[in-house]
């Protein structure tokens, strides 16, 4: 019985050290394997930003008059013309080893400056909208949001909340192709998402 054990246990040693050699191996190999893209990239010179997708707020959005507008809502459409100023673009799921290569590295101030304003954008576009449905201008809202959602926001509560105003608005049919947004995404919430839209049609 003690000779079974022994044996079972230097078996499992022995599986468990070439598996703990392989994983360190791996390991190595991606580490390796992003410095060598990481040497590139601080190599890379600067290229054309004119490619880039800038969005642009709708003139419509800082323009809008809601009804019955509290001073925080106020406040967050000046922030929005304020935003409006700069130069926004959806840089979600790149890293800077990915920009610099893309890019240059001399590039990598402005590039991050400018995923920065799109992470202020679509956090404010989330709370304006929920501010407007709470002031009864669920239409605004609605544009709001449909807004945030065509420059690729990853933020979970713009798509739930424009799907329960659809749903509130007699538009469920609208989900479907708020899901295939959802899909085109660069991020790491798109199945949780998607899944939670789905269940709207069950």
């Amino acid at each position: 019985m003690n000779f079974i054990i022994i044996t079972s246990f230097l078996a499992f040693s022995i599986v468990f050290f070439f598996a703990l050699k392989r994983t360190n191996r791996i390991e190595a190999e991606r580490e390796n394997e992003f410095w060598e893209r990481e040497k590139r990239a601080n190599f890379t010179r600067r290229k054309s930003l004119d490619g880039l997708n800038y969005i642009t707020i709708p003139e419509e959005l800082l323009n809008m008059k809601p009804v019955a507008a509290t001073e925080a809502l106020n406040a967050s459409i000046k922030d929005l013309n304020d935003l409006s100023e700069y130069q926004i673009v959806n840089l979600t799921g790149y890293t800077n080893t990915d920009l610099k290569l893309e890019y240059g590295t001399a590039n990598i101030t402005i590039l991050t400056d400018f995923d920065l304003h799109y992470t202020n954008l679509v956090t404010l576009l989330q709370k304006l909208a929920q501010q407007l449905h709470e002031s009864g201008n669920d239409a605004l809202a609605i544009s709001t949001l449909e807004f945030a959602v065509s420059t690729g926001t990853d933020v979970s509560k713009s798509y739930y909340l424009l799907a329960d105003l659809y749903t509130e608005a007699g538009t469920p049919e609208k989900i479907a192709s708020l899901i295939d947004s959802v899909q085109n995404i660069n991020s790491l919430m798109k199945e949780t998402i998607v899944q939670r839209l789905r269940e709207y049609d069950q």
